[in-house]
């Protein structure tokens, strides 16, 4: 009776959701494993895109996994890691964005029965992460380096790893066309770190193969004034000056007050205005620059006067592209006129302005400092141009990665049966339970190639036997065996030059695994009513505003 009595203890909010226990990890698993099966469809040369249109009416079509993960808005919370991971492999390494999506889920997956038939969740993390441990240095062991060779032999090296990303991409078609392309951006910007010296612009128009690389800065024309047309177009080793300032005739301010005694100092006054602006010119001109460039525009009186000194000038030319062109030619962006010595002029070899499709572009070639490249993209649809970027800064990663980390890997599903093999074989070797968790993350690994099969409309349990029996050769000369994506069987991924970087892997593995144990390691979901019931009241606030009030000419009833 005395237990009855005892009073209800309320320890959160009123209206506080919360759920706990395995139903609750099982609901987690169950959403993170739905996003799985949102990307699968896309992996490899064979994926499939996914159309994306948002509440504004834009569409983007893309099988790139990280774009696809921002586009889709997930809400639960649990699954929004995936998405997380999915950006930070995007970050970091560029590609595998829907191999780190497919492995997180497929762990989960594998971890499912486990958890309903009552296994400690810390059980299975740990075996995870040992599990992980064990994957990465097999990856390690198996990587082969690039290091040493010529530099012609790297660039093939490189540009076979470049290809490998670009066959699952829309431009796959091209791939060779585009790795070569890719590869020599890369290249040209050296060991510099900053991705925006390879600028990427867009020409609707054309086919692709009318895409080109310059070795140097392009950029589309920029607003001119009367005048312009009388300007040269080309230059052989022109000196550039780079400014940040307006060349434009300044008026007083609004509010500016003048009070003059005799009438004949207004004239002084607007000829002072005048004089500021031609001394700024002149001073252009003197430093011996035929080609100067602003960030702030460069107005009419500017423009006539460079034009009738055979000079080319262009104004309201975006930061990024006039630091580009600052890193190429060896200049530095001025603020001011005065003082403008040689060590701050660039140089080119060539600088002229050319037609591509519609538009008109500035092209800066042969620089000096050669620390930046060009990409000009033509295509049909904007979609298509569009893909066709993100497909290229997924290969200009993946490249930039080879080039610091010169280890690669078999791709095609090669490395990832052969270190399911190596695990299977290992958790034999561990007395308890630990042996099925093992198990279960090696046979998790093997969602890689049967995707690849699936994708491409194979046999996937046929394909599947075959790569198990190549890998299990004693000899070890199967270990680099995958998917042969043209004729549905299995083939030695190496000789085919179907290769990425081992970081790519590495990374995908580690995220992956993260995702997959703190995912496991949740066991109970708070959902504050406040933040929810703020929500509602600033949309009911909203609603209010728009029409709730009466107008001012509304009659009264």
């Amino acid at each position: 009776m005395a237990s009855m009595m005892q009073p209800q203890i309320i320890l959160l909010k009123e209206g506080t959701d919360t759920s706990q226990g395995k139903a609750q990890l099982l609901s987690n698993i169950n959403a993170c494993t739905a996003v799985g099966d949102v990307v699968r469809t896309t992996l490899g040369p064979r994926g499939m895109d996914k159309l994306i249109h948002d509440d504004k009416g834009s569409v983007t079509i893309s099988n790139d996994g990280a774009t696809i993960m921002k586009l889709l808005d997930i809400v639960h919370p649990a699954a929004k890691i995936l998405v997380d991971i999915a950006k930070s492999q995007d970050s970091e390494v560029g590609d595998g964005t829907t191999t780190v999506v497919l492995l997180a889920a497929e762990f989960l997956k594998e971890a499912k029965p486990f958890i309903e038939d009552g296994v400690h969740a810390q059980n299975l993390i740990r075996s995870y992460r040992t599990a992980c441990t064990l994957a990465i240095e097999k990856v390690k062991a198996l990587a082969v380096s690039i290091e040493g060779k010529s530099v012609e032999e790297k660039k093939g090296l490189l540009a076979k790893c470049a290809a490998t990303t670009l066959s699952s991409k829309l431009i796959g078609g091209e791939k060779e066309f585009f790795a070569t392309m890719v590869v020599d951006a890369v290249m040209a910007i050296g060991n510099d770190d900053r991705l925006n010296l390879i600028g990427i612009k867009k020409v609707p128009g054309g086919n692709m193969r009318d895409s080109f690389l310059v070795d140097g800065v392009a950029f589309k024309k920029t607003f001119s004034y009367a005048g312009f047309e009388q300007q040269p177009k080309k230059f052989l080793s022109p000196k550039i000056l780079l400014l940040n300032i307006e060349l434009e005739l300044k008026s007083e301010k609004e509010n500016a007050e003048i009070r003059l005694s005799d009438p004949s100092q207004y004239q002084s006054i607007v000829d002072a205005e005048w004089n500021i602006i031609y001394d700024k010119l002149d001073k252009c001109v003197e430093s011996g620059a035929k080609v100067v460039l602003s960030r702030l525009a460069i107005g009419d009186l500017a423009t006539q006067y460079f034009a009738d000194r055979d000079i080319f000038c262009a104004g309201r030319v975006a930061e990024e592209d006039l630091n580009r062109v600052a890193a190429a030619a060896g200049g530095t962006v001025q603020t001011s006129v005065n003082n403008i010595i040689d060590e701050v002029l660039g140089t080119c070899e060539i600088f002229e302005e050319k037609q591509v499709g519609g538009e008109r572009f500035n092209i800066f070639s042969g620089c000096p400092s050669g620390r930046t490249a060009t990409i000009v993209l033509r295509g049909g649809a904007d979609q298509f141009i569009e893909e066709a970027e993100r497909s290229l800064h997924d290969a200009i990663m993946i490249v930039r990665r080879a080039v610091k980390n010169s280890t690669v890997v078999p791709g095609g599903g090669a490395i990832d049966m052969e270190i399911s093999k190596y695990l299977r074989q290992h958790s034999r070797t561990i007395a308890g339970k630990s042996q099925l968790f093992i198990n279960s993350y090696a046979k998790a690994l093997e969602v890689i190639p049967r995707q690849l099969c699936d994708n491409a409309g194979f046999d996937a349990t046929d394909v599947l036997n075959k790569l198990r029996q190549k890998h299990a050769m004693q000899s070890g000369e199967g270990a680099s065996y995958g998917v042969d994506i043209n004729t549905g069987g299995i083939a030695d991924s190496f000789a085919n030059f179907v290769w990425e970087p081992a970081v790519v892997k590495i990374n995908a593995i580690n995220a992956a695994t993260e995702a997959a144990c703190l995912i496991l390691s949740v066991d109970e979901t708070v959902k504050n009513p406040k933040s929810e019931s703020a929500q509602g009241d600033a949309a009911g606030a909203m609603g209010r505003g728009r029409g709730g009030g009466r107008g001012r000419g509304m009659r009264r009833r």
